[in-house]
């Protein structure tokens, strides 16, 4: 993010890099030419200029497999790890044909055979064969999202300091909650204590809603003041030294009525049944089971995705479950997952937390309270 000033720590670096070489060796790759910006935090450990929107792909990184060294388009040294040094940097350029002469300078890059690409537009299709004349072009997005897919110790240690982050963010966003307040009033408690805990890019500004007491999957439209009989969602997400961390809760504001008890009964026992299925060995395609073990409809949403720099594998939501059926859950992974329940003339509960699929199950990594029975006057 734009106030990184420092490199990924040493041990974090050459964890993910280890990773790496493993699924390099396994796909047979000689070089990988990487683009897609949480390809290139992994492999550099260098923060990136963080922009809005999507970009063209372009060698940002490149990842020589038999030497360990790595090329890094930046035009300055801060924030650069120790290992790249500074002849490997290389500046943005306009004209592509720069780039290539930059390639065709990497050591090797007459002899690889096979080169890694995480993407590709046409131009580029066209212009790396110049750089790697002997060499075939593949995929290696696949072999990315299987180093990334499990979690070094110390990418499990980065993704709890941003929840802890993110933790206090929806601590705040409870605190300022009660009748008369808005939601962009709540968003703004979430964000603010987000850039307090360092973090000036959140995972998403979608901070607070209504739920609605009409539709599953719909909310109260507008920013009128929150009413006693609302359910209010809270969900805190950021993207802390390139990790990112989502916790979401759902409180009631008023009185507690029967149907609202029995409403966060219903997320609890689903909630048992979701962290039962987050086993090694299982198929992804239990969480999905687990809303139909507790009686539940599917959400719209995702039920659980993969956490780390950006969205990680897997995707488990009800429209990819012929992938679920055949995705298993290893010790490593670090799932984002969703309980979602909803009555009519009530409304929805909706958590969300982070869970670290261990040797023994489940360990839950977000560290706030469920706030089943915290109501709001």
């Amino acid at each position: 993010m734009g106030v990184e000033i420092e490199a990924d720590g040493r041990a974090l670096r050459l964890s993910r890099r280890e990773r790496a070489l493993a699924q390099m060796e396994a796909h047979d790759l000689d070089i990988l030419v990487l683009g897609r910006q949480a390809n290139v935090r992994y492999i550099s450990g260098a923060p990136q200029l963080w922009v809005v929107g999507t970009r063209p792909f372009g060698p940002i990184c490149e990842f020589v497999r038999a030497t360990g060294e790595i090329h890094l388009n930046s035009t300055w040294d801060e924030g650069i790890p120790e290992e790249i040094p500074h002849e490997n940097l290389y500046g943005f350029a306009w004209n592509p044909m720069t780039l290539v002469g930059i390639l065709q300078n990497i050591q090797g890059a007459d002899t690889f055979r096979r080169v890694g690409t995480d993407a590709l537009t046409p131009m580029f299709a066209a212009l790396l064969p110049m750089a790697f004349p002997n060499a075939e072009l593949v995929d290696a997005e696949q072999a990315m999202q299987a180093a990334r897919r499990i979690k070094t110790p110390e990418e499990v240690q980065a993704l709890r300091h941003a929840l802890a982050v993110a933790d206090k963010a929806l601590a705040a966003g409870v605190a300022a909650l009660g009748a008369g307040t808005t939601v962009a009033a709540l968003a703004g408690a979430v964000l603010k204590a987000e850039a307090a805990g360092g973090v000036s890019t959140p995972a998403t500004q979608d901070a607070a809603w209504v739920t609605s007491k009409e539709h599953p999957w719909r909310r109260v439209e507008g920013d009128g003041p929150v009413r006693d009989g609302d359910l209010v969602a809270l969900s805190a997400g950021v993207l802390a030294d390139g990790y990112v961390a989502e916790v979401a809760r759902t409180l009631y504001v008023g009185e507690p009525t029967d149907a609202v008890r029995a409403l966060y009964r219903r997320r609890d026992d689903l909630w048992d049944s979701l962290i039962e299925a987050c086993r090694p060995g299982r198929l992804t395609s239990g969480l999905l089971d687990a809303y139909q073990q507790a009686g539940e409809p599917l959400p719209a949403m995702p039920v659980a995705h993969g956490l780390g720099l950006g969205f990680d594998p897997p995707v488990v939501s009800p429209s990819l479950r012929a992938t679920a059926d055949s995705e298993t859950l290893e010790e490593g992974m670090v799932l984002a997952v969703t309980a979602y329940v909803w009555e009519q003339g009530v409304g929805a509960v909706f958590t969300r937390d982070a869970v670290l699929i261990t040797a023994g199950g489940a360990e839950i990594l977000s560290n706030v309270p469920a706030y089943g029975e915290v109501v709001h006057g």
